[in-house]
């Protein structure tokens, strides 16, 4: 793709990418708001057509067959569970067996941890990076306490040289002999840094270091190959950009190297399936992936996955991967050729094989600014203290969108309305 180099041929661009993109018919099947432009896909995902007839189906046969909805019908509800995770096996390039579908995002980090994180006297440290998102965090802490282990001493937190990125040397360099388990993001909230997971997978397994990943912000945009990378275990929410619906079921990877390990926290959906009703006093553990369940699944916060992880699959991850790079270069292109006298700048990493699915517009009035883009109807998100988080999705986002998202940004830098609104983030998700 050719840079933009004048923002006025911006448009005519947008034109002839818009015409040429292989993906553009999956746009029809999403509900848009009228001339909203919408770049949150990293926060919550749209609802689309399919998504919304799979939650009907299960809705229905919740109507017409009541509990034998469990084993009867077109989707039995025992088995979606596992359906779903081996849809999603493909995005992370594991095996079915290694996934399922189950929980929320940090039920299952608490879940991995207490089966994978077994502290003794000379390995007792967890690493983790400076810039991990709270809830991570909390778990971690969490779990490190229960363990009669202080985490000032025994979390020890790799910090970010620029506030922005994490260096792969730092955190390699903190995998001392007193660590056990590393947790890592696939790609850094807030700037899109996409981390080298290869080469850390590498250093841990020579060191002995289970590796755990946090890829919420890559499943379904960046693809990954978990199993040639050798991790010992992963989870993600699906919201983003897997379009799951808010709150909808996440999911979790463990290597098969860690099956039949006794489930950190036991329940009875984490049984073998032949004994799942009958009751027993002591849990047989499944032998795959699916011992990391805990409770029976919801169905509603699971069902949409049917819809929206057929059209990932129709539209396939690598065509989604390229889609995305385009549409993040063509961003930053219109933003240097448009905005280049109001002193923007980009947190995330301009090269493609390092940077994951957004765009992260570092500007030191970015709370206002944001705020004055959403009153112009184009949703992005704020991460304080200055970061505005521009994610577009591959399946909706046209290039068109992106030249308008930004002409109207121009209008805001140029009337200055921006300076209208507060400099609080308030509660933005």
């Amino acid at each position: 793709m050719h840079p933009v180099e004048d923002f006025l041929d911006g448009a005519a661009m947008a034109r002839t990418l818009d015409e040429q993109d292989e993906l553009k018919a999956y746009r029809d099947e999403f509900h848009l708001a009228k001339d909203e432009i919408y770049f949150a896909a990293n926060s919550l995902g749209l609802l689309s057509a399919r998504a919304e007839k799979s939650l009907q189906n299960v809705v229905d046969a919740w109507r017409l067959l009541g509990v034998r909805g469990w084993t009867e019908g077109e989707l039995p509800w025992l088995g979606l569970a596992k359906q779903i995770g081996a849809a999603m096996a493909p995005l992370i390039g594991v095996s079915p067996a290694e996934v399922i579908a189950t929980n929320t995002t940090t039920i299952n980090l608490h879940q991995l941890l207490a089966t994978l994180y077994e502290p003794r006297l000379s390995r007792n440290v967890i690493v983790a990076d400076g810039l991990i998102f709270p809830s991570d965090r909390y778990a971690l802490q969490s779990h490190v306490k229960s363990h009669g282990l202080e985490p000032r001493t025994h979390l020890r937190l790799v910090p970010s040289r620029d506030g922005y990125t994490l260096s792969e040397d730092d955190i390699i360099a903190a995998m001392t002999d007193d660590v056990q388990l590393v947790l890592l993001p696939s790609v850094v909230h807030h700037s899109a840094q996409l981390l080298d997971i290869r080469r850390l997978a590498q250093e841990s397994r020579r060191r002995g270091v289970i590796l755990g990943i946090d890829c919420s912000h890559s499943i379904g945009i960046v693809p990954h190959r978990f199993a040639d990378d050798g991790i010992d275990f992963a989870f993600w929410c699906t919201y983003k950009y897997l379009n799951g619906g808010p709150g909808s079921v996440a999911g979790l990877f463990l290597n098969e190297r860690h099956f039949r390990r006794e489930p950190g926290m036991a329940g009875w959906f984490g049984c073998d399936e032949e004994d799942l009703f009958i009751g027993s006093p002591t849990l047989t553990p499944a032998c795959d992936a699916r011992a990391m369940q805990i409770s029976s699944p919801c169905l509603a916060s699971m069902a949409p996955l049917i819809g929206s992880l057929e059209m990932i699959r129709m539209a396939g991850i690598e065509r989604i991967r390229e889609k995305s790079l385009r549409l993040t270069q063509f961003l930053m292109d219109l933003i240097r050729c448009g905005l280049r006298e109001y002193g923007f700048e980009f947190a995330n990493p301009l090269s493609e094989h390092r940077r994951g699915g957004h765009v992260a517009l570092v500007h030191e009035a970015g709370a206002r600014i944001s705020k004055a883009w959403r009153a112009a109807s184009v949703v992005a998100d704020f991460r304080a203290p200055d970061i505005i988080r521009l994610a577009p999705s591959p399946l909706y986002t046209s290039f068109h969108d992106c030249y308008e998202a930004i002409s109207r940004l121009r209008l805001i830098m140029k009337d200055r309305t921006f300076q209208r609104f507060s400099d609080e983030p308030g509660v933005v998700p």
